[in-house]
Formats: C-alpha cells, sequence, structure tokens
C-alpha cells in the first residue's frame, strides 16, 4: 500500500512577504533607536520579536518531513503583526505614556492568534493518523482553545517569573493592593475572550472552504 503523500506547501504570497519584512523593519528600526537612547532592555526585545518573526522560515528549513512544515504561513502573518504591535507600539505607549490600556488590545490578539494556530496544529497532527480520515471540527476546536489558553497562562508564569528575579513590574504587583492580582486576572480574562473568538472564527471559516472545496 502507497504511502499518502501530503499536499504541496503553497507558496507564500508576496503580500504576506511584503508585511513581514515591513514588521521586521519596524522592529529593527526601534531597537536601533531604543539602543542608542540607553534602553538595552528593549534593544534586546526588539531582537527575540525579530528572530520570532523567523519561526515559519524555520520550521521549512529544519523541519524536514514533520507535521511543523505544514502550518500556514498565515499564523506567522498574524504573530508578525502582533509583536510589532506588542513591541513597538505597546512598549513604547507603557514606557513613554501614562495609557494604561494597550495591553487589552494585545492580549486579546494574542489569545485569537494562539487558539487560530492551534486549531491548524490540531488539524495537521490528526491528518498524519492513518486511523482517522480527519479530524472533529468539534474536537479541533476544543483543542485550539485548552491549548491557546495553556499558552495565555504560560505567559503570565513568565511575567511572574521574570518580576521575582529581575525586579520588574509586568503584573504591576504593588506591594499591599490588589494591582498585581487584577492585572493578571485581567489579562487572562481579555486574552481567553480573543481565544474563543478565534476559535468559532477559525472553525466556521474552515467548515465554509471545506463546503466550497466539496461543491455545496
Amino acid at each position: 500500500m502507497k504511502k499518502k503523500k501530503l499536499n504541496p506547501i503553497p507558496p507564500l504570497p508576496k503580500s504576506h512577504q511584503y508585511l513581514w519584512w515591513f514588521c521586521r523593519g519596524a522592529l529593527f528600526v526601534w531597537g536601533a533607536v531604543m539602543l542608542f537612547s540607553g534602553y538595552t532592555t528593549e534593544f534586546l526585545e526588539a531582537i527575540f520579536a525579530i528572530i520570532f518573526t523567523h519561526l515559519w522560515d524555520l520550521f521549512q528549513l529544519l523541519g524536514g518531513k514533520t507535521f511543523i512544515t505544514r502550518l500556514p504561513y498565515r499564523v506567522q502573518t498574524m504573530l508578525n503583526v502582533l509583536l510589532c504591535f506588542g513591541v513597538v507600539v505597546g512598549t513604547t505607549v507603557n514606557k513613554f505614556t501614562s495609557f494604561e490600556h494597550i495591553d487589552i488590545p494585545e492580549h486579546f490578539l494574542s489569545g485569537y492568534i494562539a487558539t487560530a494556530g492551534s486549531y491548524e496544529l490540531a488539524v495537521i497532527i490528526q491528518g498524519k493518523q492513518t486511523k482517522y480520515k480527519k479530524l472533529s471540527p468539534a474536537l479541533a476546536a476544543m483543542f485550539s482553545l485548552a491549548f491557546g489558553v495553556m499558552l495565555l497562562t504560560g505567559w503570565e508564569f513568565y511575567e511572574f517569573t521574570m518580576d521575582r528575579l529581575y525586579g520588574l513590574d509586568l503584573q504591576r504587583s504593588y506591594f499591599n493592593t490588589e494591582a498585581g492580582l487584577i492585572d493578571t486576572m485581567t489579562d487572562l480574562i481579555v486574552g481567553a475572550s480573543g481565544s474563543l473568538i478565534g476559535m468559532f472564527i477559525t472553525a466556521f471559516s474552515k467548515k465554509s472552504k471545506e463546503k466550497k472545496s466539496n461543491g455545496n
């Protein structure tokens, strides 16, 4: 019995390429400005963000024949936009203005993207199994929501660890107040809301594409 071949990976559209390079360019310029302004931490933040904008390329280069090469480039596009917005806009607003609510769109988009990417991951992993023809959309949706919320929780673990190890104030853990708890729970609630919406939008869009491909 011949092994079923996977569909070829679609080429990366020029529009996505241009958007990726725009995000990388914005991150590089912002990081350079921060470095020459004496903000080394922000410069390193920009460097790490630029590295993460190359995840899809690294998957294609180092993934070999593993499932990770099947991850759609659209997930990387969403991640690049989030990184550019979060680092360039979010960090600038947090550092140089008194506006306190920039975290809301950041965590909402994080939840949306985490769930959309997790849905694709579930479909890709299950597609490698020979026992089932395809993954149930409901099961993929539940997995994506759970995995997306898990990633959001992991980020809060990161913020807590950085605050304790390096004396940062990512969670606003002021002494003898509930500011830290309120900040953490607000981030989780907003992120979970983004995950829930991302789950429904991704699931329904996938179902619609499936119907069109079947000619229904």
